[in-house]
């Protein structure tokens, strides 16, 4: 074969045995050097392939589509800097463990270090950030015997390496000619069947552990990724414990281990002194609550047992209290210890106790948000979840978002599910991870995001002229007129005010509104709480992308609200 179909039958054996292995979703951005694996992307009728013009962009279109199906998707990118963009996407699906293969095409090794153009150093770009790399040289006849190996286990890797899910970076060299018709593919396992399957960890179960916790004080704090919600109510309502339930964890429902309020309780003195654990169960990723994380410390200091359940060994402890790791999937884990338990726990002093505090903060709140004036950031965090229509999700930002959701959202029968990038917590890349989780067919989502991270994604707003999977995304923008976040820290005292909105405020000439329109996006602009919710019916699941701006209070007047519901709360407590 010549120089091309060499190339073209390794690129469609990669996606071939990709396929088999369950790829369902690929992100092609535009270039010349990647045509051989663009090509066979898109020659596979199996596949779901998202043109993004923004390898930026892109990369976290490609982080919000393997958020939403647990399965790798596949992005590919030219040379050059093309491939540096795809940076901050690997490094947040690195620190939120979620499954990603970043291909990038490279120029041949006869043209580096000569000055050619759109050609730099790509091996080991990403660094650290990946579960595994690879940089196989141009593609030669004689080794076609090792290609499916390689796709199998690029996507072993990234869905179930030893460090959990994750980024893996493929570096493919390629020489011109670029395009040519694939040849025969290498021979697959029978019956279509993937080169390798990828097994979970076999770690041991915690058999017997729960047997010192029956009758005695404890919390379950859920996170994202905490297991299947029935699990975690199952054994809360044996034990008689309260679940401290983040949106993110599909915990916080109406049933009567819930606790939504947990961060607004924990700020309080009096809940503190009297219901302090002397059992923390730590299930899936942590909250973002700095009050919920002191009353974990001050738990620990009082001699609490706090125990983390984590299968991929992660040392999530910022704080270092805690005092036993179990090595374990959360729904095994949740499976066993509910055995140990048995059905003999009941509801008792301690859970009616925290029963009664999350009672008391959930008027305590509503009561607030009913006398303000304004729309406000809690009372969208309010109303959001319970306005959207079922099967729902909401991807949040990070910063003030996904905290207000955190804080404010009430338990419900039916919850949206609730997505957000919180492996590095940046704000960026919102509104593509937000339309990569719609593009991934999982009904209608709605991202909750701040106006500057509206706009710092604003290139993701470009959408290809060519059809693409139905979809529908609506970006729902809290506009505060800068980054409110910074007005809950120190600097918003300490540092002089004009310097202040200077370095951190910043609030930015460039109208939310007029950007949307700009990009010919449905759009709709609202003041109050009841157009909000006539927005979201109008826009939520009709349109492909859609963009509700919501102005709120200014960002000063929103932590004097914030201050005024955690005063509420604490009052309400006492």
């Amino acid at each position: 074969m010549s120089v091309g179909e060499v190339q073209a039958t390794f690129c469609a054996t990669l996606v071939d045995e990709w396929i088999r292995s369950g790829l369902t979703d690929a992100v092609v951005c535009p270039g010349s050097r990647s045509t051989p694996l663009a090509l066979a992307v898109a020659g596979r009728p199996e596949l779901r392939c998202h043109v993004r013009l923004d390898e930026r962009g892109a990369g976290f279109f490609a982080v919000g589509l393997a958020m939403a199906t647990g399965r790798p998707a596949v992005v590919v990118t030219t040379s050059g800097t093309a491939a540096v963009e795809l940076h901050p996407a690997v490094v947040e699906a690195h620190q939120a463990r979620v499954p990603l293969l970043a291909c990038t095409a490279d120029r041949p090794p006869s043209l580096h270090h000569v000055g050619a153009p759109q050609t730099i150093e790509q091996s080991g770009l990403f660094g650290p950030a990946v579960r595994w790399s690879c940089d196989p040289g141009l593609a030669v006849e004689r080794a076609s015997g090792t290609w499916r190996a390689l796709a199998a286990r690029a996507w072993a890797e990234a869905s179930s390496g030893p460090d959990g899910p994750g980024p893996v970076h493929l570096n493919l060299a390629f020489d011109e000619p670029l395009w040519a018709e694939p040849g025969t593919l290498p021979e697959g396992r029978d019956a279509g069947a993937p080169h390798y399957v990828p097994r979970p960890p076999v770690v041991q179960l915690s058999a017997g552990a729960a047997g010192r916790w029956v009758s005695r004080r404890g919390l379950i704090v859920a996170g994202a990724r905490c297991g299947p919600a029935t699990g975690v109510l199952t054994l809360a309502a044996r034990l008689g414990w309260p679940v401290l339930a983040d949106p993110r964890s599909g915990c916080r429902l109406d049933h009567p281990c819930v606790v939504g309020a947990a961060d607004l309780l924990a700020r309080s003195e009096a809940l503190r002194r009297a219901h302090l654990p002397e059992v923390v169960l730590l299930l899936g990723d942590p909250w973002t609550s700095k009050a919920l994380a002191g009353l974990v410390v001050e738990a620990r200091a009082s001699g609490a047992e706090v125990v983390a359940v984590d299968p991929w060994w992660r040392w999530v402890d910022p704080d270092r209290v805690v005092t036993e790791i179990h090595r374990v999937h959360p729904e095994e884990w949740l499976s066993s210890v509910s055995a140990d338990v048995g059905e003999g726990a009941a509801d008792g002093p301690w859970l009616a106790g925290w029963q009664r505090a999350e009672r008391a903060a959930q008027l305590a709140i509503d009561a607030v948000l009913a006398d303000a004036p304004r729309l406000s950031e809690p009372a969208i965090a309010r109303l959001l979840l319970g306005a959207l229509p079922p099967g729902s999700t909401v991807v949040a930002s990070s910063s003030m978002p996904v905290r207000e959701l955190e804080w404010f959202a009430p338990p419900l029968a039916q919850s949206p599910r609730v997505l957000a990038n919180r492996g590095a917590n940046g704000i960026d890349g919102v509104s593509a991870t937000a339309q990569g989780v719609a593009a991934a067919g999982v009904g209608p989502v709605v991202g909750l995001l701040g106006d500057l991270a509206f706009l710092h994604d604003a290139s993701s707003l470009v959408r290809p002229a060519t059809p693409s999977p139905p979809t529908s995304c609506t970006l729902l923008v809290v506009d505060n007129d800068g980054g409110g976040i910074f007005e809950f820290l120190p600097q918003a005292t300490a540092v002089d005010r004009h310097r202040f909105e200077q370095l951190f405020g910043t609030p930015q000439q460039t109208s939310v509104a007029d950007v949307a329109r700009g990009f010919g996006l449905p759009m709709a602009d609202v003041n109050t709480a009841a157009e909000l919710t006539n927005a979201l019916g109008d826009l939520v699941g009709r349109f492909p992308l859609a963009v509700v701006r919501a102005k709120v209070l200014g960002r000063r007047e929103n932590v004097a609200l914030h201050q005024q519901l955690a005063e509420a709360v604490a009052a309400a407590v006492e």
